[in-house]
């Protein structure tokens, strides 16, 4: 990767370069203490105060701040991450609706980018690996970065990511030092994705959500996936898990928990097992029951690492065109939300979730259309502890590429059947439905917002489909071209007469 190449930023087919593909958010332990007292043993945090210099546009950008030595750094500041840049004294605010943020400014259409307004960060924080990670396997985690950013680490390209509301993981052993580590991130307001952001909403950029290191064990659990089906009139559940693992000679031990009680176990080599349980507690947004699992990986006799798993079990289907939770009609009483702090933008506080959570609780809310992103993690977390049903949505809308004045004119609309956007919308969807894959709350999956109409949108939504067939799928841009009415199955009548 040439350090003055920055094609990419106007291809669409260029939207992850060495990013690991996409797991469930499930945390890992080293030992019961540390589950106890929610201490991640694995986990470095490397939210805080970083170096920061900030350009009108790439051209003016420095280009060598990445570099391991000899590096200018006169016009470098500090910067609080996780933090939008624009509440922190750069650049200018704005809140647009409909159109890009662009127009009016300058004539633009998709994929490319302004060379004279692409305002960009340029990020620098040096770490030490804490001793408790030393000589391990090593991953840079980023949970939300708005736009686009190219990820170095001490002078070595790490790579490139898009997609500002889902995590972008990076392998970064090879490149890690004993000493002291120089992590820089390069991070652009506009790229060819930024033509699928045209959300309702404050445009900002830069790193707003956690920066944390992973030093996993030699054999680690990467990804699980527990589903839930019920039988016998909701008085008999299978809870099914599937674990993707790292490394190899693991075994495992599992329980299932209710309350403090063990009511059912595992013990063996396979990656997928299952537990039967009779008379199951169901969870509702009325009884959100929580069962927990966890899973310990042992390594001949050592225990490796502990991953807990909250189980919600329940069934949420569409019978006779009636949706329907655990065999009964579910009425949303919803709102959409966007994530916003009056102080931070969308770098949101525990405090500020549990407000709203409480306060819709209180006025009798009992569901929410994540507008028009994946949330961060805890709001899922949260959602299946007090019971708010969730609409997930994707972080897609292109309304400025099809209504003009609010007039329909879809002459230059994306993504619609263009092949060169398929895959990175569906790279969208696959970092949001392997991530929040085993929350509870989550009834329905989004494809996204006013994007209007088109083949990709349909590939999204079977996706969907296809590979989490336990939950509906829904977009309401159909109605505006009932040719592609395929994309949702709960339409924007249908939810809406709920």
């Amino acid at each position: 990767m040439s350090e003055v190449d920055l094609s990419y930023l106007e291809n669409p087919e260029v939207f992850a370069i060495n990013v690991l593909k996409p797991t469930s958010s499930h945390k890992h332990y080293r030992h019961y203490e540390d589950l106890k007292n929610h201490q991640e043993s694995f986990k470095q945090s490397l939210n805080g105060e970083w170096l920061f210099s900030y350009a009108p546009n790439p051209n003016m950008r420095n280009k060598t701040f990445y570099k391991a030595e000899n590096v200018d750094y006169h016009d470098f500041k500090t910067i609080k991450v996780p933090g939008h840049i624009e509440m922190q004294g750069y650049g200018q605010m704005q809140y647009i609706n409909t159109l890009y943020p662009w127009d009016g400014h300058e004539y633009l259409r998709p994929p490319y980018v302004s060379k004279t307004d692409n305002p960009v960060g340029s990020y620098i924080c040096n770490f030490s690996i804490k001793p408790s990670l030393a000589n391990k396997h090593i991953i840079l985690r980023f949970e939300g970065v708005e736009s686009a950013m190219n990820v170095y680490l001490n002078g070595h390209f790490v790579g490139y990511s898009e997609d500002s509301f889902t995590p972008s993981s990076f392998d970064i052993t090879p490149y890690i030092l004993s000493g002291t580590n120089k992590l820089a991130v390069e991070v652009f307001k506009h790229c060819s994705g930024s033509w699928l952001e045209d959300q309702d909403m404050w445009r900002f950029f830069g790193i707003f959500r956690e920066v944390a290191l992973y030093g996993l064990p030699d054999c680690y659990i990467e990804d699980v996936h527990v589903t839930t089906p019920l039988s016998d009139m909701y008085q008999k559940a299978k809870v099914n898990v599937a674990l993707r693992m790292v490394g190899k000679d693991f075994h495992f031990k599992a329980k299932l928990m209710e309350d403090e009680d063990v009511v059912a176990s595992y013990e063996g080599c396979d990656t997928t097992f299952s537990f039967d349980l009779d008379n199951p507690h169901l969870w509702s947004s009325e009884d959100p029951y929580l069962y927990q699992l966890v899973i310990e990986v042992y390594n001949q006799k050592e225990c490796l690492e502990i991953v807990p798993v909250n189980v919600g079990i329940r069934e949420f289907v569409m019978r006779d065109g009636i949706m329907q939770l655990n065999g009964k009609r579910i009425v949303f009483r919803g709102v959409n939300r966007h994530e916003f702090s009056c102080d931070n933008g969308r770098v949101i506080s525990h405090e500020e979730m549990l407000y709203d959570i409480r306060f819709m609780k209180q006025h009798n809310i009992n569901a929410v259309r994540t507008s028009h992103y994946p949330n961060v993690n805890e709001w899922y977390d949260l959602c299946d502890q007090y019971g708010i049903y969730l609409i997930d949505e994707t972080n897609m809308e292109s309304h400025g590429s099809w209504q003009k004045l609010g007039q329909l004119e879809p002459s230059w609309n994306i993504p619609g059947n263009l092949k060169e956007w398929q895959e990175c919308v569906l790279a969208r969807a696959k970092s949001m439905l392997e991530r929040d894959k085993n929350h509870p709350s989550v009834l329905i999956y989004s494809c996204g917002n006013e994007s209007y109409a088109g083949e990709d949108i349909v590939n999204m939504a079977n996706y969907f489909r296809a590979t989490d067939p336990t939950r509906l799928v829904h977009y309401e841009g159909c109605t505006w071209n009932r040719d592609y009415s395929e994309s949702s199955k709960c339409a924007k009548e249908a939810l809406y007469q709920l």
